[in-house]
C-alpha cells in the first residue's frame, strides 16, 4: 500500500463517494440545508449513474410496495404482514415531496424523470389468487393503498394487460390488484439533474474517473483520503470532516478500509441480472403496465418477476425479468476479484453461516445461469402466453451485492435490503445492499443527515427546513388519510403526475 504523502487540499466539509442517486440526493439535501457547507464528489467512472442508477440497471418501479408481492409475505397463521409495504409506501411519498420541492424551487428544471403507470400484481392458480384477495384486503385498510383494485375477471384483465391476457387458457383461475397512483422513475435521469444542480454550486468539487483507494483517520477528527486520477493515474490526499460511501456494490470494500469497528463482520453476496428487452415496436406498444408476479422460492427480491413497461431516452421499452446470476463482481464494470478482496478475518464467520442458510439461494442461482434461452422464453410465456422468441432480445442488467451481517444467534444472516452502516461519533457513512434502494433514497438520506449532524439537525432552521422540503416530515402517513390526501395532490400537480390520481 502506497503510504500517504504529507501534502494535502485544504480540505472540505463533506466528501461523496459515488456519483448515484444516493450521493446525488445526500449532496442537495446538504446544500440545500447548508449552502455553506464545501463538498468534492468522486466518481471511478467517466459518467454518473452508470450503475445502479442508471435506466437499464434497475427496474425504475418507483417502489412504493403497490404490486412488490415480496413485502407482503403471508404469516404461518394466514394474515398477510404489511408493515414493510406501509414503511416503503411512506418512503416513496417522501421521495416525491422532495423531488416536488426541487421543482417549485427551479433545482429540478421538469419532472420528466417520473411518468404516472398503474401498478399491477399479477397471480394465477387457487391458492395465489386467494393470497392476492387477503392481500388486497389488507392493504386497502391503509390510506396509502386507498383506490387498490382487484379483480378475478378475465374481461376486465384483458382491458388493463391483453398482452397477458391472450392466448391464456380460460379454465386458469387468475387475480390482479391495480394501483393508477404507480409511477415509473428514471433515476439515472433524476441522477444527473441532480449533479447538474450540485456542479454550479458554490464550494463543489466534483471529479469524474477519480477513485478513492484508502482512508485514514486522523488525531483531529477528520478524515484523509487517498485519491487516484484514473486518466492520469496522479495520486492526490483530500480531508473532509464527514465521509459518505455511496457507491453501490463498490461501499463495502470501501467501509472496510475505514477500519470502523461498525464495519466489522459485514460481507457482501454479489447477485447479477438480465433483462429480456423487447424489440417488437407493436408488441411494446400494447402494453401500458408494471406487471409483478410472485418470486420463485429461494430467489433474491430483486429477481421477483415482472413485465415493466419503461420509459428511457424519451422511448416506451418493455422489459422482462429480470433472470438472476452470480457474478463475483461487486459492480457491472467491477473486477472478477471483488468477492475474494472483500473476505476479512473479521466477516469469515457470518460470510460461511450466512451461506449454509441460503442453500436453495444458491440452488436457484446456479439454475437461472443454467438457463437456456428456451428457459427464458418459457419464464416469459407464463406472464406473455404468445411470446415469441424473436421479439426479444437478452439485455445485461445491473449488479447488486446483498448484506450480510453477523448476528449472535445465527451467526450470519443474509439481509434482502438496504443497511447504513455509521461510525459512532457520525464522521463517516456507508450503504449497503439493493432494494427498494433507488426509490427510498431521500428518507434513507433524511435519516443519515438527522444520525451523523444532529447537532445541525436539532435546530429550528433545519427542522424548518425538513418540513418545508418534504411536509409530511415527522409525521405517519398511514395515520393520516386527509394528509395523504394533501401531499398526494400537491405531488401529483407539481410532478404532472395528474393522471394518477382517481
Amino acid at each position: 500500500m502506497t503510504p500517504f504523502s504529507d501534502s494535502a487540499k485544504p480540505g472540505v466539509d463533506v466528501v461523496l463517494i459515488g456519483a448515484g442517486i444516493m450521493s446525488a440526493t445526500l449532496g442537495v439535501l446538504l446544500k440545500t440545508l447548508d449552502p455553506n457547507l464545501s463538498i468534492a464528489i468522486y466518481e471511478r467512472l467517466d459518467q454518473v449513474a452508470a450503475e445502479s442508477s442508471d435506466a437499464w440497471n434497475n427496474a425504475g418501479t418507483g417502489h412504493s410496495a403497490f404490486c412488490e408481492l415480496n413485502y407482503t409475505p403471508e404469516l404461518p397463521d394466514g394474515r398477510i404482514e404489511i408493515k414493510k409495504a406501509i414503511a416503503i409506501a411512506e418512503q416513496f411519498e417522501q421521495s416525491k415531496q422532495f423531488w416536488a420541492f426541487l421543482v417549485e424551487q427551479g433545482i429540478l428544471p421538469d419532472p420528466d424523470f417520473i411518468r404516472p403507470i398503474p401498478h399491477m400484481s399479477f397471480v394465477w392458480g387457487p391458492e395465489n389468487v386467494d393470497y392476492l384477495r387477503r392481500r388486497h384486503a389488507a392493504l386497502t385498510a391503509s390510506p396509502l393503498f386507498a383506490g387498490m383494485a382487484f379483480t378475478t375477471d378475465p374481461q376486465q384483465l384483458a382491458q388493463w394487460i391483453p398482452l397477458v391476457m391472450d392466448g391464456r387458457d380460460p379454465a386458469q383461475p387468475v387475480a390482479a390488484t391495480r394501483m393508477d397512483l404507480g409511477t415509473d422513475v428514471n433515476f439515472g435521469s433524476l441522477t444527473r439533474c441532480l449533479f447538474e444542480f450540485l456542479q454550479q454550486q458554490p464550494g463543489v468539487e466534483f471529479h469524474l474517473a477519480h477513485e478513492v483507494e484508502d482512508f485514514r483517520r486522523k488525531k483531529d477528527g477528520r478524515w484523509r483520503l487517498k485519491i487516484n486520477n484514473l486518466h492520469t493515474t496522479e495520486v492526490t490526499i483530500q480531508r473532509a470532516r464527514f465521509v459518505f460511501i455511496g457507491a453501490g456494490g463498490g461501499s463495502l470494500p470501501l467501509l472496510e478500509k475505514s477500519d470502523i469497528p461498525e464495519a466489522a463482520g459485514f460481507g457482501g453476496f454479489p447477485v447479477s441480472g438480465q433483462w429480456l428487452k423487447c424489440r417488437n415496436r407493436e408488441v411494446i406498444e400494447r402494453h401500458d403496465a408494471k406487471v409483478y408476479g410472485k418470486a420463485s422460492v429461494g430467489s433474491p427480491p430483486m429477481s421477483v418477476p415482472h413485465l415493466d413497461t419503461r420509459q428511457i431516452s424519451g422511448r416506451r421499452e418493455l422489459l422482462f425479468g429480470p433472470y438472476a446470476g452470480f457474478s463475483t463482481k461487486f459492480l457491472k464494470k467491477g473486477s472478477y476479484a471483488d468477492l475474494f478482496r472483500s473476505i476479512e478475518v473479521g466477516n469469515i464467520r457470518p460470510l460461511l453461516f450466512a451461506g449454509a442458510r441460503n442453500i436453495p439461494l444458491t440452488r436457484y442461482l446456479i439454475g437461472q445461469v443454467l438457463q437456456s434461452p428456451e428457459d427464458r422464453i418459457a419464464a416469459l410465456r407464463e406472464y406473455l402466453p404468445e411470446a415469441r422468441p424473436e421479439d426479444w432480445e437478452l439485455a445485461t442488467a445491473g449488479q447488486r451485492v446483498q448484506v450480510i451481517k453477523k448476528d449472535k444467534k445465527e451467526g450470519g444472516v443474509l439481509e434482502f435490503g438496504t443497511e447504513m452502516v455509521t461510525a459512532a461519533d457520525g464522521s463517516i457513512a456507508a450503504l449497503l445492499g439493493a432494494s427498494p434502494g433507488a426509490s427510498t433514497a431521500v428518507s434513507i438520506m433524511l435519516n443519515l443527515v438527522q444520525k451523523c449532524f444532529p447537532e445541525q439537525s436539532a435546530t429550528p432552521e433545519w427542522q424548518a427546513r425538513f418540513r418545508e422540503m418534504i411536509p409530511s416530515f415527522g409525521q405517519k402517513l398511514n395515520e393520516q388519510p386527509a394528509l395523504v390526501e394533501s401531499v398526494r395532490t400537491r405531488t401529483s400537480q407539481v410532478l404532472d403526475l395528474q393522471a394518477e390520481v382517481g
